[in-house]
């Protein structure tokens, strides 16, 4: 017999004969199993009762889930005044002993419940769906935001970068992952399995996937690569059926046009950045040839901007606007104005803290991405037409300058751009002013 076989064997016997585990704690009330989880110290017993509470948890209607969120939230919160007493201690006199009982008084006890709930089998990804039943009900309970917190605090550690593992996806990935790719595909979407053969099978095509060891079939985040010859203005051409193949080898530029995340669950754990970093290192190992890395990126928040300088009287805007919605076809004669309009809101449009109104500006820009040109008619579908009035931007990756770009955006929430998009953007912004000054 083989020693792994001897020892697979010998804790399968070992789990088969404490049944004892799950009968003094799984049978009762959930806050009673999670308290003898809490205090229990066997790691057979505590991995069942852990597996015991999960598997409750996903059979709770709203009312019980509310009520576990409670528990967590209140009962298992620090405890302010043991706290402050430690915090005084240590300031009096700084010693390893009374910092060690300073860090056991503030973290809340909730985070080693999840860390123990985390030694369950696939503890890792039904965790991931707690949290998003979680995020869900912070809608109607806010102070449940306090339990979110240290979900996110043990996620940015088992999510570690140095956990992902990136894999290549291409039409021989087993086919329930390939499912899964149709299913979490957020930007164009995938309606049938053609149309995930034609993105993944020909060799000007990429697909490159995050997973957590954790959870090997379930991807976490992928990006949609296409391999061109010069940076693109459509995505009508870029995943046309009847589009001419390019050579990987000729290609001179790579082209993310799809980055999507995968685990709702997961929201606000970065992942985009490291994914966008490697995928350049691994495209210019295999194709020296790439000068380019760019993005073909939607505007999601455009069209409600333009919507709203249309109301301030922005007869541009109201033009742009009114045939997105009314008569797509006008758009042609429009595409000067949609060009402008889109530099400008992609420049100039800030939220109160002084970062871009639009999320996936603020994602690439963050990144060290700069804004590198804006094209009119690029998505003519339904939802391009709703999000963005049909205009895309391309984000550049400029290995040479993605570090400073990110100082500045980060330090001074400097916009990088490109002079045709300050041009386009000067213009827009010329034309409001003659409008006004009428």
């Amino acid at each position: 017999m083989k020693t792994t076989s001897f020892f697979a064997d010998f804790l399968t016997t070992l789990l088969e004969r404490r049944p004892w585990a799950e009968a003094s704690a799984a049978g009762k009330p959930p806050r009673e199993m999670c308290d003898a989880l809490m205090s229990n110290h066997g790691e057979i017993s505590g991995i069942r009762l852990a597996g015991a509470i999960l598997a409750r948890f996903e059979t709770m209607n709203e009312a019980e889930r509310i009520a576990f969120f409670e528990y967590l939230t209140e009962q298992l919160d620090v405890d302010a005044d043991a706290v402050e007493k430690a915090a005084r201690a240590y300031r009096d006199e700084p010693d390893g002993s009374r910092l060690e009982a300073l860090h056991s008084v503030a973290e809340p006890r909730r985070q080693e419940l999840l860390r123990r709930l985390n030694q369950a089998p696939g503890a890792t990804g039904r965790l991931v769906r707690m949290r998003l039943d979680l995020l869900q009900l912070t809608k109607t309970h806010p102070q449940f935001a306090r339990t979110d917190l240290d979900f996110v605090h043990l996620f940015k550690s088992w999510f570690n970068r140095g956990f992902l593992l990136l894999r290549h996806i291409d039409w021989h990935t087993p086919a329930n992952i390939l499912e899964k790719i149709i299913e979490y595909e957020a930007v164009h979407a995938i309606n049938n399995w053609e149309e995930l053969r034609r993105r993944l099978l020909p060799p000007d095509r990429r697909c490159f996937a995050f997973f957590h060891p954790a959870m090997p079939d379930d991807p976490l985040i992928f990006v949609e690569v296409a391999l061109v010859n010069s940076v693109p203005g459509s995505i009508q051409g870029l995943l046309a059926e009847t589009r001419v193949h390019v050579e990987p080898q000729a290609a001179d530029t790579a082209v993310f046009y799809s980055i999507s995340n995968c685990q709702e669950g997961l929201r606000g754990i970065s992942f985009g950045n490291s994914l966008i970093k490697q995928v350049v290192e691994e495209l210019s190992l295999e194709l020296p040839s790439l000068r380019n890395f760019v993005t073909l990126s939607p505007i999601p928040g455009l069209a409600r901007w333009i919507e709203a300088c249309a109301e301030d009287g922005d007869e541009r805007a109201g033009r742009v606007f009114r045939a997105s919605r009314e008569e797509p076809g006008a758009l042609e004669e429009l595409r000067a104005e949609t060009r402008q309009l889109a530099a400008l809101y992609l420049s100039e449009a800030k939220r109160t803290d002084g970062l871009p109104l639009d999320a996936v500006a603020r994602f690439h820009l963050g990144n060290g991405a700069l804004i590198h040109d804006v094209h009119a008619l690029a998505d003519n579908s339904p939802n391009g037409l709703r999000q963005s009035c049909g205009a895309m931007v391309n984000y550049l990756y400029d290995l040479r300058t993605v570090e400073q770009n990110h100082e500045d955006f980060v330090t001074g929430r400097v916009v990088a751009s490109s002079r045709e998009i300050k041009a386009l953007a000067r213009a827009a912004s010329a034309a409001k002013g003659r409008k006004a000054n009428a």
